[in-house]
């Protein structure tokens, strides 16, 4: 039985084993000499088990009685996770190491980062849900506050630790609350308890587990960390919370929300309607006013994120579908626009002030239109593919029931296209100031054109991700 229960966790466990396994080799060896060779060795492993999950996983399997479960929407997921966190390492190795930030322990909390979300994707009771998302939060408490000589980053590591530990008392003062009235902490015992009609106490328990979730997709009214860690922690550190852990908090929000409580779809609903229209608000105007990249991207994640929860309050599997592929667009905007972010120099020396792309088209024509795709894509101009990463999550909503919220998504959608245009005209039409540096690492400029290309040929097919998303929301939604 055991045996059959280590299978189903195996990739999990490859990634923790070599996690332990490379701290242990560059603790005994050369210690930071290593962090390059380590961090192109994570990257790579972390490709390979996306392959191995992305083809071998088949049918829904459930470990450990149910603590564990490996099906279709958490293979979704894990494969996004890996290969978003994969081009993050690749892209921060050159930076790190010029900045005398490469360390061996980053790509090995990376990794163990990693492990939690795959976790906690896979979560199928409050325990298992809990210490992945615990293994998660511990690393990027850590990696926020890597360069330890910088007062910003140590803040962003000690404001990002404070609130994430306040988020984690919320999330199990509802995991105890939840297991007091159901009486189980898996899953499938919680959605029996509220077949009948769910007693108060439960209620309160799932409020509160959605406020600690909330606050781990930074979702408003539980943003208040995500503008100071993102500009507080170095860059590269920056586009690793942008991506991965948004895609494993969001794929937890669904799994808890369906798996545990998809009996009571319209208590939840309004819950989640309510973060939806606000993040999307608050990140739409509160970037208006933003000079500052990092700050700017910030209160842009808080509005995707809006728009995430706006396909999860659909209720619907299509609703969950369309939260799935929207994410997976979200990540690939994101790499391609961070790899951007990190190429702005000045004299060798990173520059975050958005004034400073002035007339950046007439020095880098080739980057300022990759830029520009990936910006309009952000925005969700049409025909870019952001457009349809949108176009899907206002579909569910209206086919849910939400058109209300549907009108609040485009009218929030056309605020948030300022300060991405705002860019596009600094960029294009500026008045000419100080040049940035030319030169551009090639693994940057390689994600760069990449993002950007897909942007464009995705809009084709969107390579094929819809009806594999469609699948993976018919083993959640069911």
């Amino acid at each position: 039985m055991i045996g059959a229960d280590i299978q189903i966790l195996m990739p999990e466990l490859v990634l923790a084993v070599y996690a332990m396994g490379a701290l242990l080799a560059a603790v005994y060896t050369t210690k930071d000499g290593m962090a390059p060779l380590l961090t192109w060795a994570t990257s790579g492993l972390f490709v390979l088990l996306a392959v191995w999950i992305g083809i071998n996983g088949q049918g829904t399997n459930i470990a450990f009685g149910g603590m564990f479960v490996d099906d279709g929407f958490a293979r979704f997921s894990k494969v996004v996770i890996l290969l978003s966190a994969a081009a993050v390492l690749l892209m921060s190795e050159n930076y790190m190491q010029r900045r005398g930030l490469l360390r061996f322990e980053y790509p090995v909390l990376v990794a163990l980062a990693v492990v939690g979300m795959m976790v906690m994707v896979s979560a199928g009771d409050l325990m298992a849900l809990y210490m992945g998302l615990e293994l998660q939060s511990l690393a990027l408490y850590v990696v926020a506050s890597l360069r330890r000589d910088s007062v910003k980053s140590t803040e962003a590591g000690l404001k990002y630790f404070v609130l994430g530990a306040l988020s984690s008392g919320l999330l199990l003062y509802g995991a105890s609350l939840t297991y007091g009235f159901a009486g189980t902490t898996l899953f499938a015992g919680i959605i029996e308890a509220t077949a009948d009609e769910p007693s108060l106490g439960l209620l309160f328990g799932l409020v509160f587990l959605i406020a600690g979730f909330a606050f781990k997709v930074s979702a408003a009214p539980f943003h208040m960390w995500t503008p100071d860690v993102y500009e507080g922690s170095p860059t590269p550190v920056t586009a690793f919370f942008a991506t991965a852990p948004k895609v494993a908090a969001m794929a937890l929000f669904a799994r808890v929300v369906h798996d545990a409580f998809g009996g009571i779809v319209g208590d939840w609903q309004q819950i989640v309607a309510f973060l939806a229209v606000v993040s999307m608000f608050l990140g739409a105007i509160a970037a208006i006013g933003q000079k500052d990249i990092k700050r700017l991207m910030a209160y842009s994640s808080i509005a995707h994120m809006g728009f995430a929860l706006m396909g999860l309050a659909a209720g619907t599997a299509f609703g969950v579908q369309a939260m799935l592929i929207y994410m997976a667009i979200y990540v690939t905007m994101n790499i391609g626009t961070f790899a951007f972010i990190l190429s702005m120099e000045r004299d060798g020396r990173p520059v975050t002030n958005i004034e400073s792309l002035k007339m950046y088209s007439k020095r880098q024509p080739l980057r300022a239109l990759a830029m520009l795709v990936l910006l309009f894509s952000l925005a969700g101009v049409p025909p870019m593919v952001g457009f349809f990463g949108k176009f899907y999550v206002l579909r569910a909503a209206y086919d849910g029931g939400l058109a209300w919220l549907a009108v609040a998504g485009v009218i929030a959608s056309v605020i948030g296209a300022f300060y991405y245009l705002r860019i596009v005209y600094f960029m294009y039409f500026g008045e000419e100031g100080e040049a940035l540096d030319g030169k551009i690492n090639p693994v940057l400029w390689g994600f760069l054109m990449g993002s950007a290309a897909v942007m464009l040929i995705g809009v084709v097919n969107l390579f094929g991700i819809e009806p594999i998303a469609a699948a993976a929301a018919a083993t959640l939604v069911n």
